[in-house]
């Protein structure tokens, strides 16, 4: 890689940040607005930082145009943390919960909950090597569960709910976005909750956002430890103990990149063009590359996709990273290739993968 040079991120993250907030974070690193004083450096009582995460938040809520009666916290301990959390908050003592189980990270959130409640398993993928999302009259539903919980894209099988789940009446969604959040307009009304970690598409590793309506801060137990519990949480505004403040600034400053392009139906019109640029690739190369999810199921942030040999994959992840392309050998459990288009890959560093694509296919085909 040339000294200076921005490599082709495809990382799944940590990922890549925009290169506009990149550039306005190194210009305040030193001196916050006239402060004297980095964000790294400030207290988190402090009005300074106080604007900045209320701004995050408000930007948040009209990107997503998330209701007035929601809490928005800025949280950490990733998604994983959240795995145990939610059953932990939301579970009432007797009741059981659904979970639809698409690929690794859905399959992770059962495991957790299993370790404090007794879920249900309301569709699992696995017989089909995570290829594929459930038709409607695949799920098992529990009329009675507290919730359904499901990822909407799973990161390392690469296949992504286009529409949201539709639950049986009075039973609420429970939703991890992380690896597609802010990567498309979502109505969030549909949801008691929706979860991610920021380090796909939102910002830097070290913040999670969680977005919970507010009715269902009743189920939280009262003798839960503080910082597991929602309504402490959400009652102090992200700030019952140090938060990961500049995690969150940077989050903030993802945020107005964001609406500066157009907000999130342009975000997800150019994440689409991304998306087809590979998978038209795949598709047309005859078999030489052949890609793991159903076309009715492919995500458009993450695409695995296999060759003929372990061999002739490692001759590619060498080649492209000669080529300034980083982060495309597959997951370590699953192997082969992946390529992940966060909202921050420029439509041209996925261009350039396409072209290498077809470069590699003229040579090695």
């Amino acid at each position: 890689m040339t000294p200076g040079k921005r490599a082709h991120n495809f990382n799944a993250g940590p990922s890549i940040l925009p290169l506009p907030v990149l550039e306005q974070a190194q210009a305040e690193l030193l001196d916050y607005q006239g402060t004297g004083m980095s964000v790294m450096e400030m207290s988190h009582r402090s009005k300074e930082f106080e604007s900045i995460i209320t701004t995050a938040e408000a930007d948040l809520r009209e990107l997503l145009g998330i209701p007035a009666n929601y809490k928005v916290m800025f949280l950490q301990g990733g998604a994983s943390l959240e795995f145990a959390m939610i059953p932990m908050n939301l579970l009432p003592a007797g009741s059981s919960a659904d979970y639809i189980i698409t690929g690794a990270w859905s399959r992770t959130s059962y495991k957790e909950a299993s370790k404090v409640s007794s879920p249900r398993v309301a569709f699992s993928g696995e017989a089909d090597n995570f290829s594929r999302l459930p038709a409607a009259g695949e799920f098992n539903f529990d009329p009675q569960a507290a919730y359904i919980h499901y990822c909407h894209n799973e990161t390392i099988h690469g296949v992504e709910f286009k529409n949201e789940v539709v639950p049986p009446d009075g039973v609420e969604l429970v939703c991890d976005m992380s690896s597609d959040f802010v990567s498309q307009p979502v109505d969030v009304s549909k949801f008691g909750m929706i979860y991610g970690g920021a380090q796909k598409n939102a910002g830097p590793a070290g913040v999670t956002i969680v977005i919970l309506r507010e009715d269902l801060l009743a189920r939280v137990p009262e003798k839960l430890p503080t910082l597991l519990n929602y309504k402490v949480l959400a009652e102090s505004g992200s700030l019952h103990n140090t938060p990961p403040c500049f995690a969150i600034y940077v989050t903030g400053l993802v945020f107005k990149w964001i609406k500066s392009l157009g907000g999130l139906p342009a975000i997800y019109q150019r994440n689409q063009e991304k998306a087809n640029l590979i998978y038209n690739v795949i598709d047309n190369s005859g078999g030489f590359y052949r890609g793991h999810a159903a076309p009715a199921a492919r995500s458009i942030m993450n695409v695995p996709f296999r060759m003929v040999s372990e061999e002739l994959e490692a001759q590619f992840v060498k080649e492209s990273k000669g080529a300034g392309m980083v982060g495309l050998k597959g997951h370590r459990s699953v192997g082969g290739l992946r390529a992940s288009l966060y909202n921050a890959l420029p439509v041209e560093s996925a261009q350039a993968l396409a072209d290498f694509m077809q470069d590699f296919q003229r040579r090695n085909g």
